[in-house]
């Protein structure tokens, strides 16, 4: 497989989507100091790739790279990714801007890998329109970026198509990879990188730590094959021992979660056919269990005119289809939407003007899911 990074990296990236916050004034925050550890662990044990976006965490991911990566750290031992949004129209000035703020913000001079940040099929004609692909192109043979791609939420068809149009200067494409949504999706998306000879990054490889968090019945199935594995090292090494696999991501918030899976990137090999059996058995587990698919990306917040946490709402609604403890959530989803401060929007504030589903990678229903928690959690 191509180094694309000078040398190969290892089979862990930090993604710098899930760090530790705390409220100040209202406002989340990240909390740069318990960063900092979590990033010294990382690289203490020969990790070194970071990936953030202009939009994470209102810009804060990138400036969490500059405290706790750039400032600290010699520039060669290290790389790191960032993503120009894709979301609506911007024009060559709007996207040379972004790209500064994002430098800027990091303390890099150049990128290691700049994609095209959430690219779906119902983009594709804005996104040409725009020029973006000439645009990220230019930031390659400016050297802006040594690598060049995009992150990508869609079917293996579309991926075709834009791999066949524009593959000739792909470097990198980001998949959304895990052994859930491997035949439903995943598995065409990865033929069509593999077939197009692009290398492959996987994000979501935990699904949003939903592979971590089953019920009893199918975290006993994994706990009986492997009692001293977490449930989510499984996923992590379903991803990683891929062909074409740069690296896989994982969206790490404590110091515990760095430990847990560099130690499995470390020490874990590919499944064996009994485990992949294992994994079946607790799919046919999981399958009995009506979930939404939300992967807590939170794109569906920052133009969502109550700002109602979604993810989080939706998350409930997952634990009570899973555990069933109606009393418990709707107490968690009283601080949730209520908290210290009293000011969160609830579910009966979504004014359904759809923006939230314009912005979802999962194509989830979240006005639908929204009555669901009014009926559960409110009334």
């Amino acid at each position: 497989m191509k180094d694309y990074f000078g040398s190969s990296i290892k089979k862990l990236g930090f993604g710098f989507m899930r760090l530790p916050t705390h409220t100040v004034k209202g406002e989340e925050h990240i909390k740069f100091e318990m960063v900092k550890p979590m990033v010294d662990l990382y690289i203490k044990r020969g990790f070194t790739y970071f990936d953030t976006a202009y939009d994470y965490n209102k810009g804060e991911s990138e400036i969490a790279v500059r405290k706790t990566v750039t400032e600290r750290y010699p520039r060669d031992s290290f790389q790191v990714t960032t993503k120009l949004p894709s979301w609506k129209p911007l024009k060559p000035d709007e996207m040379k801007s972004m790209t500064q703020t994002s430098l800027d913000r990091t303390g890099l001079d150049f990128f290691d890998l700049y994609l095209l940040h959430g690219i779906d099929p119902t983009r594709f004609g804005m996104i040409k329109r725009m020029k973006a692909w000439d645009y990220l192109r230019s930031m390659k043979e400016s050297g802006k970026a040594k690598n060049i791609g995009f992150s990508y939420h869609g079917d293996g068809d579309s991926l075709n198509s834009i791999l066949d149009t524009y593959g000739e200067f792909i470097d990198i494409v980001q998949l959304q990879i895990n052994y859930i949504d491997w035949e439903s999706q995943a598995k065409s998306c990865y033929k069509a990188a593999i077939d197009h000879e692009v290398g492959i990054i996987v994000m979501s490889p935990v699904k949003g730590g939903s592979l971590a968090n089953f019920t009893p019945e199918v975290a006993g199935i994994f706990k009986e094959a492997h009692p001293n594995a977490s449930v989510a090292s499984w996923a992590l090494r379903f991803a990683m021992n891929l062909e074409g696999v740069v690296t896989v991501l994982s969206g790490m918030s404590t110091i515990e979660q760095v430990d847990d899976n560099t130690t499995i990137a470390d020490t874990t090999g590919p499944l064996s056919k009994a485990e992949s059996s294992v994994i079946a058995n607790a799919m046919d587990e999981m399958a009995k269990i009506p979930i939404i698919p939300c992967t807590m990306c939170r794109y569906c917040v920052p133009d969502c005119p109550r700002l109602i946490n979604s993810p989080g709402i939706i998350n409930l609604l997952n634990d009570y289809k899973k555990y069933r403890s109606l009393q418990a959530v709707k107490g968690i989803y009283g601080a949730l939407t209520g908290g210290e401060h009293g000011h969160a929007a609830k579910s009966s504030d979504c004014v359904e003007c759809g923006v939230c589903e314009s912005r979802c990678p999962q194509r989830i229903k979240i006005m639908e899911a929204h009555k669901e928690a009014i009926d559960l959690f409110e009334n």
